[in-house]
């Protein structure tokens, strides 16, 4: 099962709000409640995700067993 809990705690030591993803990135509402429910998003967005928050995909998702 795919966690985004390292998202969270990223955002937070970057200081980024899902706010700023929404109306400064263009991230849409749809997507960052996927994020919140730890619902499937698009290889696409974890790129941009890790542009804006200048990380890696280790900073923002973890693998789990379910």
């Amino acid at each position: 099962m795919i966690s985004y809990e390292p998202l969270w705690a990223t955002m937070q030591e970057k200081g980024v709000t899902t706010y700023t993803l929404i109306y400064k990135h263009g991230f849409s509402s749809r997507t960052i409640n996927n994020l919140k429910h730890n619902k499937g998003i698009t290889v696409y967005t974890i790129e941009k995700l890790c542009e804006v928050l200048e990380c890696t995909p280790n900073d923002i998702i973890a693998f789990t067993k379910e």
